[in-house]
């Protein structure tokens, strides 16, 4: 086998190095004061450091050289310590929001909607980006030349092509491309294809770009950034498939604080790069260099309603195209489903204002 490209083997080996740091810092964490009780957050508002925890989308490193600039500032506008999570996967996420390690968090779709239905926590605020459209879509990549590139083929023969996606909780990584055209096409992403590689955007893009896939799933904001930061690579590629719009992440924050440090931060993210000033253009400049946000708007829990849509249709879909062993099972599964999503829709609902 050729070698691959030195800028490659580059992402390879930061990879794994971030894989290390993102494993050390759970650790860490582990050890790290829990949040306070609920009903305790009034009298500790001002004590301990807050837990931010960043949504992996591209390497750990890179998160966290893109998030230290506007952390630092959260730090001067609520006066005391902010520290930051920068983890290489889903799933280690999860695992440190789930064992109290986590007080604030970036995150989109599925990961929030558990962070709010599961995990004692709400919705301050939601991004928005330069573009103005209210969320952004997810992507197939092939290259542009090759046996396997276009669509048509894909879905006539997948088992012939060698997948890159993203972990079963990404939303434009795995959620909305399986919902939207792998199984309305009878295609299980997980089962069907001849090989499957499973990493962050970055990661998939890359993969096909090399000829170590035939196909990745990406979005527009992180291909976008993938074509700033590796100019030759993304020219090798082409989308051969778009998804419908998806709403942009969110902040969410640990229940267990006060109304009043709720607003504190929430002004403080909302007033984010607005100002007309050096300091604003200074902000303006952070947020550019984070996937290139524009800013924040005020959201409540009731802003993760369409990714709740989202999982219950998937869940839907992947009942009604499983086997089961009769038809009873498969309609008790189905109202499982519905069960679920009536009650994730009534609480969302009811953490609106």
């Amino acid at each position: 086998m050729a070698a691959r490209p030195d800028r490659f083997r580059r992402a390879v080996v930061r990879a794994g190095l971030a894989l290390l740091l993102g494993w050390q810092l759970v650790a860490a964490a582990q050890t790290a004061q829990t949040a306070p009780p609920a009903g305790a957050a009034d009298a500790v508002a001002g004590a301990g450091a807050v837990r931010f925890g960043i949504l992996p989308l591209g390497g750990a490193f890179e998160s966290r050289n893109d998030w230290e600039p506007l952390l630092a500032d959260l730090r001067r506008a609520i006066g005391r310590p902010v520290t930051m999570l920068s983890v290489t996967s889903y799933e280690a996420l999860e695992q440190a929001i789930q064992r109290d390690q986590v007080d604030m968090a970036f995150l989109s779709g599925k990961m929030a909607l558990d962070a709010v239905t599961l995990r004692r926590m709400k919705v301050l605020a939601q991004v928005t980006r330069h573009d103005g459209l209210p969320g952004y879509r997810a992507l197939l990549l092939a290259r542009k030349s090759g046996p396997r590139s276009n669509l048509k083929d894909l879905l006539s023969e997948p088992e012939k092509w060698r997948l890159a996606r993203g972990e079963s909780r990404s939303v434009s990584g795995f959620i909305v491309p399986q919902l939207q055209l792998f199984l309305p096409n009878h295609i299980a992403m997980e089962t069907r294809f001849r090989s499957e590689l499973v990493g962050t955007h970055q990661v998939t893009a890359l993969a096909v770009a090399n000829d170590e896939a035939d196909v990745a799933t990406n979005n527009t904001a992180d291909f976008e950034r993938f074509r700033q930061q590796f100019p030759a690579e993304a020219d090798r590629l082409q989308v051969i498939w778009e998804s419908e719009l998806i709403p942009h992440a969110q902040i969410v924050i640990r229940r267990d604080y006060g109304p009043e440090f709720e607003k504190k931060v929430q002004l403080f993210l909302v007033e984010y790069a607005r100002g007309k000033s050096p300091r604003g253009d200074s902000e303006r400049a952070v947020l550019k260099s984070l996937h290139d946000l524009a800013g924040f708007v005020p959201a409540d829990n009731s802003s993760l309603l369409p990714a709740a849509k989202l999982a219950y249709q998937l869940a839907r879909q992947s009942a009604m195209t499983s086997q089961w062993v009769n038809e009873a099972a498969r309609q008790a599964r189905l109202q499982r489903i519905e069960t679920t999503y009536a009650e994730q829709v009534a609480a969302l609902r009811a953490g609106a204002p």
